[in-house]
């Protein structure tokens, strides 16, 4: 049986590759490899032979012209050196082929402004985008999340989240008539919600940034393609939870059942086992 790998993309301003590595181990992935920008463009680390790509957050090449747009065209206008093949047409051959893609947060900005999420109209085509907080400020709180039904691998079986942000340009944002495609379609996953009463909303701070429709998280029409600006990734263990000395806990944080689903869908898919499970 072959092994189920995660690449962890780094470089250019990224700064959650650790800890999004070590959600994919937590989770149960055989090999997680953390893989520059410029090894995918010189050929020195190739997508075929990886199941998950995952997109993590930070601050690509400075959020010059925008939150992670200089590394979104890097990538729609690249060839890769070792075979002149456009770095897009591997990244659309990853996805097709029936494997995954998380971005989070910096890496969620990524994923819109490549057209991977919402994809109502195929990929490489931008939909929707991120844009600044209306707080107009940076913003770094926990917040509750409300699960939607959406076809999203990432959040079968979860209903009720509790992950943190970070960010100063995470208000979704899309035009009217897209938003409702959207909606109409399912492709919502995670909307801010009330921390009291777990209701969408659109009060600050509970919604942090402002997001149209409490958005927090979307995905492409097949469910294998996510995008959040909430960090999964920083919640792994009990001890990152800030209530952890007073609340009851599970050992493990929410955000490895994230990956966890994820791992799970790939076992199944590609008929591949964790080294846990032999």
């Amino acid at each position: 049986m072959g092994k189920i790998r995660a690449l962890v993309l780094a470089g250019n301003g990224i700064n959650c590759e650790y800890e999004t590595a070590k959600a994919c181990e937590f989770a149960g992935f055989d090999a997680v490899d953390i893989v520059y920008i410029y090894d995918l463009v010189r050929g020195n680390a190739k997508m075929d032979d990886y199941h998950l790509f995952c997109f993590p957050g930070g601050f690509l090449d400075g959020d010059d012209l925008g939150a992670a747009k200089a590394a979104a065209n890097l990538f729609l206008n690249s060839t890769i050196e070792e075979t002149g093949e456009p770095l897009k047409d591997a990244l659309s051959r990853f996805v097709e082929s029936g494997k995954l893609v998380i971005g989070i947060c910096n890496g969620f900005q990524m994923i819109a402004k490549l057209g991977l999420v919402p994809a109502l109209n195929g990929y490489f085509s931008q939909d929707a985008t991120l844009v600044f907080n209306d707080s107009g400020k940076f913003e770094d709180r926990w917040v509750r999340l409300k699960v939607e039904d959406s076809p999203c691998i990432f959040t079968r079986g979860l209903s009720d989240l509790y992950f943190p942000v970070r960010h100063g340009e995470g208000k979704f944002h899309a035009p009217k008539a897209t938003l409702g495609e959207i909606e109409r379609r399912g492709f919502v996953v995670l909307r801010y919600a009330d921390k009291h009463t777990g209701a969408p909303t659109q009060r600050y701070p509970d919604n942090p940034n402002g997001s149209l429709n409490a958005i927090a998280g979307i995905c492409d029409p097949s469910g294998r393609v996510f995008g959040l600006m909430p960090h999964p990734e920083a919640f792994l263990s009990r001890y990152n939870h800030p209530h952890w000395t007073r609340q009851e806990l599970p050992d493990d944080g929410q955000g490895v059942m994230v990956f966890k689903n994820a791992y799970e869908y790939l076992q199944d898919r590609f008929g591949c086992r964790s080294a846990r499970d032999r």
